[in-house]
């Protein structure tokens, strides 16, 4: 009796010290903390996968913890998501606006003197319904005391949002291009657009409405139409260093009225693509090509214009 008393003894100590069945061992629960306070989701998911297949009896605790981890991270985008729109509905009309600033310069003395110039500034903001967009650009280019290229151009355009991919936007834009043949010319545009692509690095909208547009040339000479706008936005992030741009806007006169119909058919076409580098954090180099194509420009000037630029962009 002694002896099968102390035969018995070991083995109920050995059974107090091991872990109950269906209790996660020591080793593997510190394994599972560890992996859940890095806060690295495919990390959690694979340390638990590989747990429960080596503890297949204790499958129950480890969805549990999986579950709780789940859950917490839930409610923490709910509370940072609802901390957000917070701060975006209570910020001032100068708040929340992010951009890229471009400039690019070249000087020649000598045989040659040749001065350029180019600077663009685009601002977004974007707000839980509303987005606004400004963008303007500015040429200059001087030859042997001649100016010989001059061209501004600044839009503003807000955007509401009808849901995810649609939304009703408005526009108007400013342009003088001497060159071109006009002293200033307007356009006012609304309608509809859709986000076909709205991806991490690859976005498309696309976006058309009625429009109304006036015309003063450098012979002090004018004109007003009713037009049709139709444009769209891309971008392609190819690499996180290396991002390809595609802006358009194309505004077609419809003859909407007698004077427009005889004195002023018209279409224009504005064409940009860039291809922008990361140098650093806040600043890049971008190379863009734009065309500006008039079909029926003033006496004296071309259809088509070409610019090529080479500038340093910097975004806040």
């Amino acid at each position: 009796m002694r002896a099968a008393r102390a035969l018995a003894l070991p083995i109920l100590l050995g059974a107090a010290s091991s872990p109950a069945f269906g209790e996660l061992p020591p080793p593997v629960r510190a394994m599972v903390d560890a992996a859940i306070a890095s806060g690295d989701n495919a990390k959690i998911e694979a340390v638990i996968a590989v747990a429960r297949q080596t503890n297949p009896a204790d499958a129950a605790e480890l969805d549990a913890l999986q579950a709780g981890y789940r859950t917490s991270q839930q409610r923490l985008a709910a509370q940072k998501a609802a901390e957000k729109e917070r701060r975006i509905r209570s910020a001032g009309a100068l708040d929340n606006w992010t951009g890229h600033i471009q400039l690019g310069t070249s000087r020649s003395t000598g045989n040659t003197d040749n001065l350029a110039l180019s600077l663009a500034v685009d601002l977004d903001r974007k707000g839980i319904d509303w987005e606004h967009q400004l963008k303007a650009t500015a040429d200059f280019q001087r030859s042997s005391g001649v100016t010989t290229g001059e061209r501004y151009f600044a839009s503003y355009e807000p955007r509401y949002n009808l849901n995810k991919r649609a939304f009703a936007y408005g526009i108007a834009q400013f342009e003088r291009n001497p060159f071109q043949g006009f002293d200033a010319r307007y356009a006012v545009s609304g309608g509809v657009g859709y986000r076909v692509f709205d991806a991490k690095d690859l976005q498309l909208s696309v976006k058309g409405g009625p429009a109304w547009r006036r015309t003063d040339f450098i012979d002090g000479s004018g004109e007003s139409s009713i037009a049709a706008l139709a444009g769209f936005d891309f971008g392609w992030s190819i690499t996180d260093r290396l991002k390809l741009t595609q802006d358009a806007n194309m505004l077609a006169n419809t003859g909407g009225a007698a004077s427009v119909i005889v004195d002023a058919h018209n279409t224009t076409v504005n064409l940009e693509t860039g291809l922008e580098a990361k140098v650093s954090k806040r600043l890049s180099t971008r190379f863009s090509y734009t065309i500006d194509y008039d079909s029926n420009p003033p006496a004296g000037a071309v259809s088509t214009d070409t610019l090529s630029r080479v500038t340093l962009v910097y975004g806040f």
